[in-house]
């Protein structure tokens, strides 16, 4: 991004900013009519995620570490299992090393999770609360469009994502890219391939992508799909081709979390990146019970950039990390 202008004026518009006040009370007013709960849970705590692909901002408190969240997602699984219910949270979140066009460290999130829903049942919940954030009174809604990962594959790519050995992702990737893909892991392959053959080639509207490979799990369960094969119940949602939001059918076996968070740690390692401990009070709420639940988390700034049919994330914030 260049900035030739006084860094001291905000980057957003006024029309920016009365569209931001209008979305988020028409999102409070969504989940009211819904009795989904609104919480507040902190910004700033002792421990981070262990996720190899997402950086936490380290601060210093009365001299022992802290860390700012990457997003609500410990602090509201232990909501849930203490009985909490239905709860989204609306809020700021904060990740390292993410500035650019579409990027800020510190970005407007909404997470929300529903109790024994699965993913499907949230998917649905989510296209028809961004129609109401973005759709213009009198205009038609967006169009849905749903697909699994594996048919976006087949459909660009002429081959299964799930099925494929590495060595033909890796041909696919540095087909791609570079020679330097040639020892690639298979997730960092399949990222790849999607981000730069799939994504630009999305319909328009909101686009619902489903089913993604076992390797891509998160914090999502794993299932089979109508082959047999492992998917994980991840998915993300589209609008115009822009990613806006990243949901799950939510893990909730204790023993698979850790070892999650274990092989989390070792490719922290083998990617030299520094350590982060496992949140054991995140363990101790699985201990107790997480109850069944499907969960989302928005990144709103991109959704207004969307509203607004704008391409700069600066452009929808009054302050971007450029003009502090």
């Amino acid at each position: 991004m260049a900035y030739e202008m006084n860094t001291w004026q905000p980057g957003a518009s006024r029309q920016a900013l009365l569209r931001r006040a209008c979305l988020l009370n028409r999102l409070r007013g969504f989940f009211a009519e819904r009795s989904v709960l609104e919480v507040d849970v902190p910004l700033l705590g002792k421990s981070s995620i262990t996720d190899v692909n997402i950086d936490s901002i380290a601060v210093t408190i009365d001299t022992a570490k802290g860390y700012l969240q990457t997003s609500p997602e410990y602090f509201m699984k232990r909501l849930l299992a203490d009985g909490s219910g239905d709860i989204y949270y609306l809020g700021k979140a904060f990740r390292d090393g993410e500035i650019g066009t579409r990027h800020n460290p510190e970005f407007t999130m909404l997470e929300w999770y529903r109790c024994n829903w699965d993913d499907h049942q949230l998917m649905t919940e989510v296209a028809d609360l961004l129609n109401i954030l973005i759709t213009e009174e009198h205009c038609s809604p967006m169009a849905v469009t749903k697909m699994s990962y594996g048919q976006c594959f087949m459909d660009q790519m002429g081959f299964d994502p799930h099925g494929a050995d590495i060595d033909q992702l890796r041909s696919a990737a540095v087909e791609l890219g570079s020679s330097s893909w040639s020892d690639e892991s298979r997730t960092n392959c399949l990222d790849l391939i999607f981000s730069l053959q799939i994504e630009p080639k999305l319909p328009s509207g909101i686009v619902i992508i489903h089913d993604y490979p076992e390797c891509q799990c998160a914090l999502s369960k794993i299932s089979k799909n109508h082959k047999g094969q492992p998917i994980s119940r991840r998915f993300e949602v589209f609008i115009d081709g822009l990613e806006v939001a990243n949901g799950y059918l939510e893990l909730t076996n204790i023993d698979e979390q850790v070892k999650r968070f274990e092989d989390d740690i070792q490719h922290r390692i083998q990617s030299g990146k520094s350590l982060r401990a496992i949140d054991q009070k995140f363990i101790d709420a699985l201990h107790s019970g997480l109850p069944s639940c499907a969960g989302v988390a928005v990144g709103l700034d991109r959704v207004l950039m969307r509203a607004l049919d704008i391409t700069e994330i600066d452009q929808v914030l009054a302050f971007s990390w450029h003009r502090t």
